[in-house]
């Protein structure tokens, strides 16, 4: 491991001395650490490092590959956007806990085998957790209750998944998984969970809009990508992913319609832009999983721009329902700006990320005469622009003026939003250096005529749209009902029965067993009280007594003179041999 250094180590080692420094070196620590990260993954050399024998199973600490690569090169960089963005925190948990958070996503990303994988796993989910907690709260400690309890039981089904494919095939390597058997199918559920594909999605809608403002920008990044990332390593081709990821795309865009909060609206985006690549992957060819791998690349830049954006909203306003923001754009005017960028980036604008990345993954489903899975994702593009590119900013940023006090956020929230647009810019105007990233040598030009103009006319059509129907999509302060409805009743029916006919029960039976059982008891044990005074501790001093008695009469008999003794022998022998010539006639 010598020539190997594990970028995880660097933030999941690198977060403990966090709590005990103090202003410019804290916050210098802090930008140093993923600055060493990023050194680290744009340097390492493919191979397998670490590889051991644990409980006769080989295990393999990390294998870094050209997909490896480019999910942690965006995890790096984004880790270093993160931190620049909550600078001004001045308690330490947050940053601790994202470091640990990012850790653990970049375990999962180098896993070679699967126990490194599930550690690394849950380490995501307890980490990312306390961003959600973090924010204190009724809403937010549910959330984060809920959250964690998803994750738990997706957690116990990933390590069902691992034992049982680990007894069937012999090896706890991770890597593509040919036969779909009972423990690959709870491995795909597992990560299905991650990826918050529908009906598995509702704790990201539920939790990312209750967690810190900071927080959620880190939440925004890593663990649904980490899930794509695994799908992409373990399942790619698997038909199942591609109706999934398209069916994930068109929701995620249905449910963005009905939202007023602002973070809950672009959660949504996540399980629409996840879709994408879920389908990516599902489809399999060399073009299709470059595809869902640029797509993540430049979905977690402009996504993180997009929650940085409303972040910078919250924390100056202290709202986030878009029916109680408006007239903004006047004293934030940098922070529109830079919105803006992500949301041309997540539209698929020409020269925006978005543009080279997802039109990757249409026009593999293309090529690979998936006529359906074409329109299905083109109409969510479409949807996508519509929601967070217009609607969203529309009210958000300018709509009726509603006089709140506002400002510019903090400078270094508007430095890590700059460095994510300049990002989001960059890949649009210049792909080609992602695209040397990638697992497979790319054969797409997104910048042809026909391409440029179909793009433009689906953009300026929805605009249109948007413009003829302003006020039938005017934000109405309601809450939209998701699949999280099911546990939510079901923890309150579960407390129900807990609180009302279960403590009933028990009440009942504690009371029969004060009543009943334990009078007989206490009889049951008096009268072995008196049994044992009388009775058994009688025999055992006359036992005792009788002992006593014949030692005493020994003590006499023993004279010490030795005659008496060889006397003794004497008359024991002939009685001995009178005996045995009686017996033996």
């Amino acid at each position: 491991m010598t020539d190997f250094i594990h970028p995880a180590l660097l933030f999941i080692l690198g977060a403990l001395p966090i709590p005990f420094l103090r202003g410019s070196i804290r916050k210098a620590y802090l930008l140093l650490i993923p600055a060493l990260a990023i050194l680290a993954v744009v340097t390492m050399q493919p191979g397998n490092y670490g590889a051991a024998s644990f409980l006769g199973q080989q295990i393999q600490i990390a294998k870094v590959d050209k997909l490896s690569s480019v999910f942690a090169t965006v995890f790096t960089i984004m880790a270093l956007i993160g931190t620049v963005y909550a600078l001004h925190l001045h308690r330490p948990g947050q940053h601790v806990a994202a470091f640990v958070y990012v850790g653990s996503a970049l375990g999962v990303v180098f896993a070679g085998d699967y126990l490194t994988l599930y550690l690394s796993w849950e380490g995501m989910a307890f980490a990312s957790a306390y961003l959600v907690f973090a924010q204190g709260g009724r809403q937010a400690i549910s959330a984060g209750f809920r959250y964690l309890m998803v994750h738990i039981t997706g957690g116990v089904v990933l390590l069902g998944g691992i034992i049982v494919y680990g007894l069937s095939t012999g090896s706890l390597l991770f890597g593509p998984i040919g036969g779909m058997g009972a423990g690959a199918y709870l491995i795909l559920a597992g990560f299905l969970l991650n990826a918050a594909v529908p009906p598995l999605n509702a704790w990201l809608t539920d939790a990312y809009p209750e967690a810190t403002v900071t927080g959620a920008v880190f939440m925004s990044a890593f663990t649904t990508k980490t899930a794509v990332y695994v799908l992409a390593r373990a399942f790619p081709g698997t038909e199942l992913l591609v109706w999934l990821g398209t069916a994930m795309a068109l929701y995620g865009v249905i449910y963005a319609v009905l939202e007023n909060d602002c973070r809950r609206l672009l959660a949504y985006h996540i399980v629409s832009q996840v879709g994408y690549m879920v389908a990516g992957v599902g489809i399999g060819t060399e073009m299709a999983v470059n595809g869902a791998t640029s797509h993540a690349f430049a979905h977690i830049l402009y996504k993180a721009l997009l929650f940085m954006g409303a972040g910078a909203v919250i924390y100056v306003t202290g709202r986030r329902k878009l029916t109680e923001l408006g007239g903004l754009y006047k004293t934030m005017p940098l922070t529109v700006a830079l919105y803006m960028v992500g949301a041309f980036a997540i539209s698929a604008f020409p020269f925006f990320s978005g543009f080279v990345s997802k039109s990757m993954v249409i026009a593999a489903a293309g090529q690979d005469h998936r006529a359906l899975v074409v329109l299905a994702l083109t109409m969510a593009s479409s949807g996508t622009f519509l929601h967070t590119g217009l609607k969203l900013p529309y009210y958000m940023f300018f709509g009726t003026d509603r006089k709140l006090e506002a400002r510019e956020p903090p400078r270094n929230m508007l430095v890590a939003m700059g460095m994510a647009a300049v990002l989001c810019i960059a890949i649009g105007v210049f792909p080609q250096p992602l695209y040397a990233l990638l697992p497979y040598p790319v054969d797409f030009e997104p910048y042809t005529g026909l391409h440029v103009t179909e793009s433009l006319g689906v953009l300026m059509f929805t605009a249109f749209g948007f413009v003829l129907f302003l006020r039938a999509l005017d934000p109405a302060n309601t809450i939209s009902i998701d699949t999280d409805w099911f546990y939510r009743k079901g923890g309150r029916v579960f407390m129900w029965l807990a609180e009302r006919p279960l403590a009933r029960y028990e009440k009942a039976v504690s009371d029969v067993s004060e009543t009943a059982a334990l009078p007989l008891l206490y009889g049951a044990a008096r009268a072995g009280l008196r049994i044992d005074l009388t009775v058994v501790d009688a025999v055992v001093n006359g036992v005792a007594r009788s002992i006593l008695r014949g030692g005493g009469r020994l003590r006499r008999l023993q004279t010490g003179v030795v005659t008496h003794y060889v006397l003794a022998m004497i008359v024991g022998v002939i009685a001995a041999t009178a005996i045995f010539a009686v017996a033996w006639r």
